[in-house]
C-alpha cells in the first residue's frame, strides 16, 4: 500500500481526493483544521490530522505524526488554498500575508517536512489556478490570490531542479474553475463548469502517472485559453 499525504482536505476538491485515493489502495494522511467531515467518512485508509499548516506548533506535530507512522511517502498534494476577493486599493499587508502564508509558505513548510521520506519517482503536486499563469484572463479583486498562486509555480519550478538528481518529480496543475464551497464564497451566484469530484478524479489520475512524463512543469487544467 502506498502512502499519499494531501492538504486541505476538509470540502471540496481535497475532500473528494482523500476519499478517491483511498478507495484505490491509498494509506492516506488528510491534513485539514477542520477534521469533522472527513472523520465522518470513517473510512479504514484515512488518518485524518488536525493542522493548520501556517502555525509552527502544528508543522511540528506534522512533522511528528509522519515521523512515528510513515516509513515513506509516496506522494504529496499541496491543496489547501486560501482566496480573498477584494479591490486592490482594499487589500491590506495582512490580507496578502494571509493569503500568501497558506497558497506559498505553508506549501513550501510541508514540502520540506515530507521530501525526506520521498523516494525515487515520487511525485510532489501543488495545486494552483489558471488565475496564476501569465498572459491567462485576469480577474479583478484577486490581486493577493493569483499573484500568490504564480508565486507557488516558480516555487515548484525551483524544487523540480533542486531535488532533480534524487528522482523526486514537483509539477503544478494550474485549474481553472471548480464550484468549491471556496469559490461560492468569493463569488457568490457564479456557477463553475466542473464539480468538485471530477477534478479530484483527473488529479487523482496525474499524481499517481504524471511524474512518469512530467517534472518542472505547469499543466493549465481548463477547458478554456485566454
Amino acid at each position: 500500500m502506498k502512502n499519499v499525504i494531501i492538504s486541505g482536505t476538509s470540502r471540496g476538491i481535497g475532500f473528494e481526493l482523500a476519499q478517491h485515493f483511498a478507495n484505490n489502495n491509498y494509506q492516506v494522511l488528510a491534513l485539514s483544521r477542520n477534521t469533522s467531515t472527513l472523520e465522518a467518512v470513517n473510512h479504514p485508509n484515512i488518518q485524518v490530522l488536525a493542522a493548520d499548516l501556517t502555525n509552527e506548533k502544528d508543522l511540528e506535530k506534522v512533522a511528528f505524526h509522519i515521523k512515528e507512522n510513515f516509513k515513506q511517502v509516496d506522494i504529496l498534494i499541496n491543496n489547501a488554498g486560501s482566496l480573498i476577493n477584494k479591490p486592490f486599493e482594499e487589500t491590506t499587508t495582512e490580507d496578502f500575508l494571509k493569503v500568501y502564508a497558506v497558497n506559498v509558505f505553508a506549501v513550501a513548510s510541508l514540502s520540506k517536512i515530507v521530501v525526506p521520506y520521498m523516494p525515487a519517482k515520487s511525485h510532489v503536486v501543488t495545486i494552483s489556478s489558471m488565475g496564476g499563469i501569465q498572459g491567462s484572463v485576469k480577474f479583478s479583486g484577486l490581486a493577493a490570490y493569483s499573484s500568490s498562486k504564480g508565486a507557488v509555480i516558480t516555487l515548484s519550478e525551483l524544487l523540480a531542479e533542486e531535488y532533480r538528481a534524487k528522482g523526486i518529480a514537483f509539477n503544478v496543475l494550474a485549474i481553472g474553475a471548480v464550484q468549491t464551497e471556496m469559490l461560492e464564497e468569493a463569488f457568490p451566484g457564479y456557477e463553475a463548469p466542473l464539480q468538485p469530484k471530477e477534478m479530484a478524479n483527473y488529479i487523482f489520475d496525474f499524481a499517481t502517472t504524471g511524474n512518469q512524463f512530467y517534472n518542472g512543469r505547469v499543466l493549465q487544467v481548463s477547458s478554456t485559453t485566454p
